[in-house]
């Protein structure tokens, strides 16, 4: 998660820290005002859980009314945090292939959506290197694409730790985009063909032509039932709330009931791939 959204939100950590004191409460009677745990009153001080909309009512009727639209707009601010990625990719793209390598290090279950390309967990190192290439261009941004390249493929060494879960859907027409010469995405087909079966990956390809409960829409990460990760072209979006991991969860189960497994994914992705050379 960003530096900005933990400063943000140790920020109203610390305002409601500001308001619990002027009302003359410590943090056990204030738990036992609203009824929580005294634990749920220092992670909201402390900044180590995000508060919720309720949250914030309930603080405020206890310690000052007046401060409820303020605490509101705190937190609206909090949940707009963004990595603008031009700015995190000043540096070049190595140091934030090096952020995800410790992010996927420690989580343990994830679950993905990818619309448009081929997951960076799953890419091989050529493919991979034509996706950097072309975003550096795109950002204007430092060219590192060894350095990068180098970075993505350490962050697959997770595939391969015990324990680990990966269940990861991708729409069908990511195994159609050419964004690499076509002797490239032959071996990148190949490689998603290799992942079927492995114990800490679970490949669901969502088909093209079949009823949808809902619109493929943008690509998305849900790291340990916690946080979602949201990519546009510009910025990344960090989302912690239950309500906002309810939601994009429920909208992987969905695309997760329309998706193919097992021999028929391989099916698509041999489809894909053998239309590649065809006349």
């Amino acid at each position: 998660m960003s530096s900005d959204f933990h400063s943000a939100r140790a920020a109203l950590g610390a305002r409601l820290r500001e308001l619990r004191a002027e009302a003359g409460l410590n943090g056990k009677d204030l738990a036992e005002h609203l009824g929580w745990q005294r634990s749920k009153v220092s992670r909201l001080e402390t900044g180590k859980q995000t508060a919720t909309e309720t949250d914030l009512e309930a603080w405020a009727s206890v310690t000052n009314p007046e401060q409820a639209a303020d605490l509101e707009s705190r937190r609206r601010g909090l949940l707009s945090q963004q990595r603008n990625w031009r700015r995190q990719l000043a540096g070049g793209h190595a140091p934030v292939q090096d952020r995800y390598v410790i992010e996927f290090q420690g989580t343990g279950t994830m679950r993905g959506y990818e619309a448009t390309v081929i997951p960076g967990l799953f890419q091989t190192p050529d493919y991979a290197r034509h996706l950097l290439i072309k975003n550096a261009e795109l950002m204007k941004s430092p060219r590192d694409t060894e350095a990068a390249v180098t970075g993505r493929m350490k962050r697959q060494e997770v595939l391969y730790e015990v324990g680990k879960r990966f269940r990861v859907l991708i729409w069908e027409g990511a195994l159609h985009a050419l964004i690499c010469p076509r002797e490239v995405m032959a071996g990148q087909l190949d490689r998603l063909v290799g992942l079927i079966g492995m114990s800490t990956v679970e490949l669901g390809i969502v088909p093209m032509g079949v009823p949808l409960p809902i619109t493929p829409k943008h690509a998305f990460w849900i790291y340990d039932e916690q946080r979602v990760v949201v990519e546009t072209i510009g910025t990344e979006l960090q989302y912690d709330t239950p309500d906002d991991v309810d939601l994009y969860g429920r909208v992987w189960d969905q695309l997760d009931s329309a998706a193919a497994y097992g021999p028929r994914a391989h099916r698509l992705i041999a489809r894909a791939r053998g239309g590649l050379f065809r006349p």
